[in-house]
């Protein structure tokens, strides 16, 4: 890697280490996949671009272990399959809090336990009914391990728990969910002095009603804003309105005061074509722009003097992660640690030209397409604008040649070059033939978003493949 390149990536990764008075930006390190990075490898990753903040979904004892003596603080979480234990016993919520705090505690910085993930979301379950007896459990395990003061305990919910959204004026809470939890939750916040967790994705407002809402208002972008009827304040961004409904919500239960961090936020790359909206162009507007407004140290309109506070959604595409294609593009690296996208996530980085995706680890991990950039092969030049689908080197093999075989079979691609009299069998192996047939496939597909997925065993890149003196298709 170049000097040059180098410190363009440190731009790139040092405002996810921003923490000031402007707010603070960390990222969620989720791991639903079977191709990604050693925990080792993930954190020295982190620590060397100056990473501070970082929200995992478990208490994996590599992950924990790697973070130790890095600075890097923590938000774990109790899963929510483990909800009901810890609200009924309290022995089970010792144990827990002994063998997955107490043990990492102080070499690892965690700071904050979340209990569950969406439990208050759109209904009233058995998990909603023990997610305050849980917090309470483990909120005593830390007392009773001298951790309380400097651990908080909270949980994080959907928006979906919000029975009005807009306008923000008029955001609250369903009435069964605050009669089951939100209310005592909310009480046990304020009582331990933590904050309150939210998950917002703009992205999903918008997906569902993209004929009533403005992309550029969904992206932070320019327009022309959107005035509340309830109190004539314009906003101009969808965030601001979705947190500020959070805000209002909070208030018409007398919570004026309870501090809110936005836990999980994000944009796919990738979707399904149903998927309105997930591209990379709009998740690198959406990511990059929500850095911009965290660093102008503005607040919302219903709270102009409080910080924002995100963990951006997520640092890998995760390969395993169920539902649409969306769910496994949300990452700002590919499993490779190749950048999905361009982006600049710093104010000095605001005006730097930013060169193609790179990887930070050995170059042998690096797919063998980007190796040279600026180079043509075999007959093949970069068209501005093109894109190429190709195959994921850290894919499962098996998980690789099904990939393979639905795109030459149902998927319908042209792979008569990969067979052996063909002009494209060599080289002869398993990631070159799946990466000519996942671009034909791609380029039939006329590129649509979502096309170039097979599951996590593709990606989408912007240099020529060179494989041999293959000639890959680049349209139909």
């Amino acid at each position: 890697m170049t000097s040059q390149a180098f410190s363009f990536l440190i731009l790139f990764l040092s405002a996810l280490a921003v923490s000031d008075a402007a707010g603070s930006v960390g990222i969620n390190y989720g791991r639903v996949a079977n191709n990604l990075p050693s925990p080792d490898k993930v954190v020295q990753l982190l620590k060397s671009q100056g990473v501070t903040k970082v929200k995992i979904f478990d208490t994996d004892p590599a992950v924990l272990s790697a973070l130790a003596n890095t600075g890097i603080s923590v938000v774990v979480c109790l899963p929510n399959e483990k909800l009901a234990s810890a609200a009924g016993d309290q022995s089970f919520a010792d144990n827990w809090v002994q063998t997955s705090i107490s043990k990492y505690y102080p070499a690892t910085k965690i700071e904050a336990i979340a209990i569950g993930n969406e439990i208050i979301a759109a209904n009233v379950t058995d998990e909603t009914k023990v997610l305050v007896p849980a917090m309470k459990a483990i909120q005593a395990s830390l007392v009773k391990f001298n951790l309380d003061s400097n651990i908080k305990v909270s949980s994080p919910i959907a928006m979906t728990c919000l029975e009005n959204s807009y306008p923000s004026s008029a955001g609250s809470f369903k009435q069964e969910l605050v009669d089951v939890a939100i209310k005592r939750m909310l009480d046990f916040l304020k009582q331990t002095g933590s904050y309150l967790m939210v998950n917002i994705y703009p992205f999903f407002a918008y997906e569902g009603n993209s004929n009533q809402i403005s992309l550029d208002y969904a992206l932070f972008k320019q327009n022309p804003g959107v005035v509340d009827s309830g109190n004539g304040v314009k906003y101009n961004s969808l965030f601001d309105s979705q947190l500020d409904a959070v805000s209002a919500a909070l208030s018409a239960l007398k919570f004026d005061d309870m501090k809110v961090v936005v836990t999980e936020t994000g944009w796919p790359s990738a979707g399904d074509v149903a998927e309105t909206g997930a591209s990379q162009a709009n998740a690198a507007t959406y990511n990059g722009n929500l850095i911009r407004r965290v660093l102008s140290g503005k607040g919302t309109p219903l709270r102009p003097k409080d910080p924002l506070n995100v963990y951006i959604f997520a640092l890998f595409n995760e390969n395993q992660k169920p539902g649409p294609t969306s769910e496994r593009n949300y990452g700002l690296f590919y499993p490779n640690m190749q950048r999905v996208y361009n982006i600049a996530f710093s104010k000095q980085g605001l005006n730097v030209s930013f060169p193609p995706p790179m990887n930070i680890g050995k170059s042998g991990n690096r797919p063998p397409s980007t190796n040279n950039r600026n180079r043509s092969r075999g007959g093949v030049t970069k068209r501005a604008g093109q894109t190429w689908c190709l195959a994921n080197p850290n894919a499962d093999r098996q998980e690789l040649q099904a990939a393979l075989d639905y795109a030459c079979g149902e998927g319908g691609a042209d792979c008569g070059p990969i067979q052996s009299d063909g002009s494209c069998f060599n080289p002869d192996s398993l990631e070159a033939h799946a990466s000519y047939a996942f671009n034909s496939y791609y380029q039939k597909k006329a590129r649509v978003s979502g096309s170039c997925d097979f599951h996590g065993a593709a990606y989408v890149s912007m240099q020529p493949p060179l494989f041999g003196n293959c000639q890959y298709p680049t349209g139909y």
